[in-house]
């Protein structure tokens, strides 16, 4: 079995579960470290002949994190493709053990089995705050409906106020932003790197959390630790 990520939390869950069927990733795809892997170019802009020169059995997608036309170019070559849809914290799970399945990893891995432990026997929050989650600025973009970081965030008593919107990823000037006064603003570091130096000056006076995108966004062995690393980041910025 010969297969090519183009999403980096499924080649780290791939890597981690069954490292000798890899064959390729994109430039993004940073974890595990260390991996040694040919690259095949970005999420959103893979190069599809270095993709099949690989001759891979499987690609793996994400509908979100890939486009459709390119992944229509695999198939059309003859490439199955394997797309996953992931937008709460339970559907990572069946998604996950689908494409390691479809991996052909011969028993469920014992971090999956750790990870789903973790989140199932989370207490239930003692208190809900409301939070803005930009993922990107210039222009400003948030966490709005139906999205795996929101379902993440919620069940750590974290409620984003654009969680009702028709986008899932709004773009909301800054002015609203600050006027919704929300208990924290979440700031992750992926898509958009955000750091102390940029981004929590646009907010002043409200708290912001700097938080692990890898954590909040990702889908695969980081779900782990994912709690504990999250609500530190949370605490911390309401002290």
């Amino acid at each position: 079995m010969r297969v090519v990520s183009l999403v980096p939390s499924l080649t780290e869950a791939v890597a981690r579960s069954a490292p000798r069927t890899l064959a390729g990733a994109t430039d993004w795809c940073t974890h595990p470290p260390g991996l040694d892997v040919v690259r095949v170019g970005g999420t959103k802009n893979p190069k599809t002949d270095r993709i099949l020169s690989l001759a891979p059995d499987l690609v793996i997608a994400n509908e979100e994190e890939n486009r459709a036309p390119d992944l229509a170019a695999l198939r059309a070559a003859g490439v199955e493709v394997l797309v996953t849809e992931i937008r709460d914290v339970p559907q990572a799970f069946r998604e996950l053990a689908r494409v390691l399945d479809a991996c052909g990893v011969p028993a469920r891995p014992r971090w999956l089995d750790e990870a789903e432990q973790t989140w199932s026997s989370l207490p239930e929050p003692q208190t809900r705050l409301t939070a803005v989650v930009p993922i990107w600025r210039r222009p400003w973009m948030v966490l709005g409906r139906d999205t795996f970081a929101g379902d993440v965030l919620a069940r750590l008593g974290v409620d984003h106020a654009y969680a009702t919107h028709p986008d899932r990823y709004p773009r909301i000037a800054l002015e609203e932003l600050r006027a919704c006064a929300p208990d924290v603003v979440v700031l992750p570091d992926e898509p958009y790197r955000f750091t102390a130096d940029d981004g929590p000056e646009a907010f002043p006076g409200l708290p912001c959390a700097l938080v692990s995108g890898r954590h909040l966004t990702w889908y695969g062995p980081s779900l782990a630790e994912a709690p504990r690393v999250l609500g530190r980041a949370l605490r911390a910025a309401r002290p």
